[in-house]
């Protein structure tokens, strides 16, 4: 039964590299040669790392290898022995609603103990790590600088170099490839959902990030990080040949992905980003909002990579209690061609668009948006009826600088 528990078909998470379909752009549907992720080379290559040690695994749903086998079964498989698991946001099996807090349990196949690190704790404690020798962290990444995991990753590094533990990250695939994009939050603007000073697209991998923090965040940790085989930065997750899992249940496709470093901006305001729909984070909508006017506005901006259109979506259970079950007029994101889509400059189109027709009807959570944003200033520019292209023309230039800060920390060819 173990291998039935932890099947991908039986969490019914995954949609197979060929059912992701042709992407917009023209890629073909078969993928290119399958990418090995970080514990197929771990197992393969690398086990001296793991071997005799008492292993404590942080994961989830998608810590999975190449055949959709999950990291659990591999490696007591390969005879190695787990002595406690660790979940990220969304729990172990990556259900649970996003800023849920999440319990500890036990995992009914293994008997093993699941510590939550995200609830009343956030980072794992002397108690949780006695009698482990190494941590392994495998989990999957957005792309997003939203996104938590690196900030879950971190706090292990910090508790584990305090403890002597080594910690190994076993590396993944950054979902929309190497593109950078978007502002960058100072340091003075991290959060849980900003712990580096990246873009809002941050275009690498949980393993470089893990390496970033290291050093700009001066963590004292041993810390190796297992790299994939086969992948380069130009690479979506449907040319890797690997499973696709959503990383978070608000993240169903890869076509959410695409539009998450831009859309995501929207949860500081009072407009649904389509939470409880079939297709969150590739619309917004609202009871008020004009779609005609705004998609004459987004259009007329010829903005390269994407088309928008005129919906209506009813939230359903939508967890950020905006609008449930009422039916709103909205705006749908395509993906046209990936190589010239920027969702992050989009998205500032859609914002100064609907503050133009609408004003204070955005609803600002100012807090919460400049969290997300990296500061107020992207906020104030918008509600000062600043215009799109002038509010985004000063982030090429910070993107240029970022280039050469982050080259120390990466591991993939571009």
């Amino acid at each position: 039964m173990k291998t039935l528990h932890y099947t991908l078909a039986l969490l019914g998470l995954v949609v197979g590299a060929a059912g992701c379909g042709r992407a917009p752009d023209g890629a073909l549907e078969t993928a290119r040669p399958t990418v090995r992720p970080g514990i197929d080379v771990l197992l393969s290559d690398s086990l001296h790392l793991v071997a005799g040690r008492r292993i404590g695994l942080v994961s989830n749903h998608a810590g999975v290898d190449a055949d959709g086998v999950h990291d659990v079964e591999r490696l007591q498989s390969a005879g190695l022995v787990i002595e406690a698991l660790f979940s990220p946001e969304h729990g172990f099996r990556g259900a649970a609603a996003p800023g849920e807090a999440v319990g500890h349990s036990v995992d009914s196949a293994t008997g093993l103990p699941i510590y939550s690190l995200y609830g009343r704790t956030s980072s794992p404690t002397p108690e949780m790590l006695a009698g482990i020798d190494v941590m392994v962290v495998d989990l999957p990444d957005a792309g997003a600088r939203y996104f938590t995991y690196i900030t879950t990753t971190a706090s292990v590094m910090r508790a584990a170099g305090a403890a002597g533990i080594p910690v190994l990250v076993l590396d993944r695939p950054n979902p929309i490839g190497g593109r950078r994009q978007g502002n960058i939050n100072g340091p003075d603007q991290r959060s849980a959902v900003g712990l580096l000073s990246v873009p809002m697209r941050h275009g690498l991998t949980l393993g470089e990030q893990a390496l970033m923090a290291q050093e700009e965040l001066a963590i004292d940790v041993d810390l190796t990080v297992v790299p994939m085989d086969g992948w380069d930065r130009s690479m979506a997750f449907d040319q890797t040949g690997l499973p696709f899992i959503r990383p978070s249940p608000n993240l169903p496709t890869l076509e959410s992905l695409f539009h998450y470093p831009g859309l995501c901006l929207f949860e500081g305001t009072a407009l649904s980003v389509g939470r409880g729909s079939s297709a969150p984070f590739e619309q917004i909508g609202a009871p008020w909002l004009d779609t005609v006017a705004v998609l004459n506005t987004v259009r007329a901006a010829d903005i390269p990579g994407v088309v928008f259109e005129g919906v209506a979506f009813i939230p359903s259970d939508p967890g950020d209690d905006k609008f449930p079950g009422r039916t709103l007029p909205g705006i749908r994101l395509r993906v046209t061609d990936r190589s010239t889509y920027d969702p992050t400059v989009t998205a500032v189109h859609l914002l100064t668009a609907v503050w133009q027709l609408h004003g204070d009807d955005i609803g600002w959570f100012d807090a919460a948006f400049d969290r997300l944003a990296g500061g107020p200033a992207l906020r104030e520019a918008v509600a000062g009826g600043a215009d799109a292209r002038t509010i985004v023309s000063a982030w090429p230039g910070s993107l240029e600088r970022f280039e050469a800060q982050v080259t120390p920390y990466l591991l993939y060819r571009p």
